[in-house]
């Protein structure tokens, strides 16, 4: 009895460890080529397979082959959308750099009469303008201002020698008045002698 029971348990284990190693059995192609190979007969030198186990491989191997195609189509869709995607980021990446490079341009410079001037040579001319008119509006002050102190020193004279003219001919009428009187006083003298 004991012996009836170990050898119970040795068949069921047995059976338990083949049924698990069925189970692990490999699916993949090569492994449904290994199975078929195992399991067919042999004639001769040949390896006869059964139709059922064929066709089995077959449409097995068909449909690995149409996922793997289906897998292939979508990575190689990805693949290029992806490079589509890399091919439209790398242009608004050029884009976006002329832009930023016009962009720093634009403020770095200032349009002036229509053309553009960067902002240190506008700082420059403008600076010098300033200076320029500055320069001049200090020469036209002194000018000016020397001028205005020759034009005072003119009147005086001009005041000056007007006084003294006036003088003059004061002293010319004067003069003439007494040399008619003393003409006329002559005439008398010689009209009465």
């Amino acid at each position: 009895m004991k012996s009836r029971i170990l050898t119970l348990l040795f068949i069921l284990t047995s059976v338990t460890f083949f049924a698990q190693e069925e189970v692990k059995e490999d699916n993949s192609i090569k492994g449904q080529f290994d199975k078929i190979y195992r399991t067919s007969t042999t004639y001769q030198v040949y390896k006869v397979i059964s139709k059922e186990k064929y066709e089995k491989l077959k449409a097995n191997v068909l449909d690995s082959l149409r996922k793997s195609e289906k897998t292939i189509s979508e990575k190689d869709n990805l693949l290029k959308s992806e490079r589509n995607s890399i091919e439209k980021l790398n242009t608004d990446l050029e884009k976006t750099k002329e832009e930023l490079e016009l962009a720093l341009a634009k403020e770095n410079s200032i349009s002036l009469l229509g053309f553009q001037v960067s902002k240190v040579t506008y700082n420059l001319v403008l600076w010098l303008i300033i200076i320029v008119l500055a320069l001049a509006l200090a020469f036209f002050v002194f000018k000016f201002s020397k001028s205005h102190i020759l034009t005072k020193e003119a009147k005086e004279n001009l005041e000056t020698v007007e006084e003294d003219f006036e003088n003059h001919r004061k002293k010319s009428l004067e003069r003439e008045q007494k040399l008619r009187r003393q003409l006329q006083d002559e005439i008398n003298k010689q009209r009465n002698s």
